[in-house]
């Protein structure tokens, strides 16, 4: 798809990579997208100082400054669209629906959403307080304010499932408070956050305030992380990768921002509408081919409605259609990898071994001549200690354990490392509530899977720490400081 060697983005330069390159991979057809650079370690470095050069200026531009390249960086990312979106498919896998809708609109929504957040206030009055005389002075009344500052040179580094929204999620709202940035994106699929570099860069944004390396090798990541320029980590993917990165940053008082593993419960009470239950839980075997940290891949269900429901989800998955992303009525694309489709049916074997019952996937989809394909499988008569349902699988997976009261539910859906975000169908809205309240997740989503985008999202346990999305990206991003003064 692309013919010319794709070359770093350091310090306002379009720049040779050290290492060489790499294939990227079609995961639909196997065949090469392009050719991505491997940095090294001191080009990473060298990103790095330069972001931490450039943060003394940008982060005393005028926020209506940092608004304007980010609203003009947007209009490009749409100006290019279909060609955004054509090699975000490519390196994704993604269907064509997804790769337009929530990929690349998405990621330029989200630059100018953060493009009005650069013009939120950042400072907010304290009420004052009145002080006694003491050792600490005299009387007085102080007033004190509250103001959020730029954290300083973030490492952001991205999940491989959205190379459009997840990366605009993390470099836009960093931008807008001020920061400068070391992008590191997925190994997978690198060269659409090119493409947003191309737009930022285009859009007027200076030299060394962003910046794009990429690497197959670990020890890119790891220079993104362990660089003494850097003050914030903020990371998407598994939770085994975050907990490495995190001891790094404990070293040097990093700060963080952790968006990690998830397997949601979906709680499916007996008064559910269970057609309801099954759209949403039926997400999971095509959106992103279960490719995504929120899927409500761990189904909880009162026994009463338990055969109905595995009824329900059998027949929704026979509807889909799996093959070619870039084909008319494809629903479930292929996954990122070889080694990845591997892993998922290494784990159905092992939900067979454990006793898990297969009622429908499990198997290699029909012969569709090339590419990593999985087939939407429900795994059921389960238990909560297979590790089929403790363990995130990442695909189009969805297990199903059944209890018996309102309180086995929640302790179930409970029992787990992971708490992004979880799910309660019920007829009976007041029981939802009361339910969804006493579990152990960042989010909730009451007979429903969407989320609103001004919400804080992030994970309880092993999912993750601290917030982002809406606002909360804008105070993710930025260091409390408070003044105070004598009245």
């Amino acid at each position: 798809m692309t013919t010319t060697p794709q070359r770093l983005f350091i310090d306002g330069e379009w720049t040779e990579p050290a290492d060489g390159h790499y294939e990227v991979v079609d995961p639909a057809t196997e065949e090469t997208v392009g050719l991505a650079p491997e940095a090294s370690r001191a080009q990473v470095y060298e990103a790095a100082s330069a972001a931490r050069d450039a943060f003394a200026t940008w982060s005393r531009t005028r926020p209506e400054e940092r608004a304007a390249i980010l609203d003009r960086a947007a209009d490009l990312m749409q100006r290019d669209f279909l060609a955004n979106a054509e090699l975000a498919q490519a390196e994704s896998g993604a269907t064509t629906g997804t790769a337009r809708g929530m990929q690349v609109a998405v990621g330029a929504a989200r630059f100018r959403r953060y493009a009005k957040g650069a013009l939120e206030p950042v400072e907010e009055a304290i009420p004052p307080q009145i002080n006694e005389a003491g050792p600490m002075g005299r009387a007085g009344i102080f007033g004190a304010l509250a103001g959020r500052r730029p954290v300083g040179v973030v490492t952001c580094i991205t999940s491989y499932n959205n190379p459009w929204a997840n990366p605009a999620g993390k470099v836009a709202p960093a931008l807008a408070m001020g920061n400068t940035v070391v992008v590191k994106p997925a190994p997978q699929d690198p060269l659409s956050v090119y493409r947003m570099a191309e737009a930022l860069a285009e859009a007027g944004v200076p030299a060394g305030v962003v910046n794009v390396v990429s690497g197959s090798a670990p020890g890119v990541g790891e220079a993104a992380v362990d660089s003494p320029d850097v003050d914030m980590v903020s990371f998407t993917g598994s939770t085994a990768v975050g907990q490495r990165i995190a001891e790094v940053c404990g070293r040097s008082m990093k700060r963080q921002l952790m968006e990690l593993g998830g397997k949601g419960a979906a709680v499916v009470l007996d008064d559910a509408d269970l057609d309801s239950a099954v759209a949403g839980i039926g997400t999971t075997f095509s959106f992103y081919s279960g490719q995504i940290c929120t899927a409500p891949t761990r189904v909880l269900v009162q026994r009463a409605v338990q055969d109905a429901l595995i009824e329900k989800l059998t027949a929704y998955a026979g509807y889909l259609t799996v093959g070619d992303p870039t084909a008319k009525g494809t629903v479930v694309g292929p996954v990122i990898s070889a080694a990845h489709r591997d892993r998922i049916e290494s784990y159905v074997e092992l939900g067979r071994k454990e006793g898990a019952r297969v009622v429908t996937g499990g198997e290699r989809p029909a012969p569709t001549g090339r590419g990593f394909y999985v087939a939407p499988t429900l795994l059921a008569d389960c238990t909560n200690d297979m590790r089929v349902v403790r363990e995130e699988i990442f695909g189009p997976v969805v297990v199903v354990v059944p209890f018996d009261d309102e309180e086995e539910g929640i302790a179930l859906a409970n029992d787990s490392d992971y708490g992004l975000i979880d799910y309660v169908w019920s007829g009976d809205v007041a029981r939802a509530f009361r339910v969804a309240r006493r579990l152990r997740a960042g989010g909730v989503g009451v007979n429903t899977i969407g989320r609103n985008m001004e919400a804080p999202f992030g994970g309880f346990k092993r999912s993750g720490v601290g917030r982002d999305v809406g606002s909360y990206a804008l105070h993710a991003y930025s260091e409390l400081q408070s003044i105070v003064w004598p009245g």
